[in-house]
């Protein structure tokens, strides 16, 4: 069979841009961060795979964002006799793959790699200037403490608060540590 794969970050990303063979048997895409391997539909089709299979993905970043998991998913669809390729990159892996063909992964996964770090780092530098310039706040607080507290008063158990505000547990004990800390 020849499987499809693609991925974007987030919900409101696209996968139109990402095209594919037409002759794909089955496509899995999925709308989740690349920093993990642990993704539903790519463990859905890493499941499926069978020897002589082809998994077609549009590129190697849309596999995976770390050099390590790009190496060791390719290995293990190789291992299950399959064969994969990416497209923009025009790399094909399969049994039979050529030591080129292997270090111009390992290149582009690396590079791959470093621009996601690099992005983190301003990132994350763009946070830190925003919260001495008192413009970066956080996540707002989406729980109305007030709330909490008359319920906590009143003699609500966290299981009770937790159902009246229509949060979690977890939450509503929190809520109780807060308000008996004030």
């Amino acid at each position: 069979m020849k499987f499809g794969y693609r991925r974007v970050s987030s919900h409101d990303q696209s996968l139109a841009r990402q095209e594919l063979p037409a002759d794909c048997d089955r496509i899995f895409e999925e709308k989740v961060s690349g920093n993990t391997t642990d993704r539903l539909q790519l463990s859905i089709l890493r499941g499926m795979i069978k020897p002589g299979d082809e998994i077609v993905v549009h590129s190697l970043d849309r596999l995976a964002r770390s050099l390590q998991d790009l190496q060791i998913i390719v290995d293990e669809i190789v291992a299950k006799g399959a064969v994969i390729s990416f497209m923009k990159e025009r790399l094909t892996f399969g049994a039979t793959s050529d030591p080129m063909s292997k270090l111009l992964m390992q290149v582009v996964g690396a590079i791959g790699e470093f621009e996601r770090t690099l992005i983190l780092e301003r990132q994350r530098g763009g946070i830190e200037k925003a919260k001495q310039e008192g413009k970066y706040k956080g996540r707002p607080k989406t729980v109305n403490r007030k709330v909490a507290e008359k319920l906590y008063n009143a003699g609500s158990t966290p299981s009770e608060v937790a159902d009246a505000m229509k949060i979690g547990i977890a939450t509503a004990y929190r809520l109780r540590k807060e308000v008996r800390s004030t």
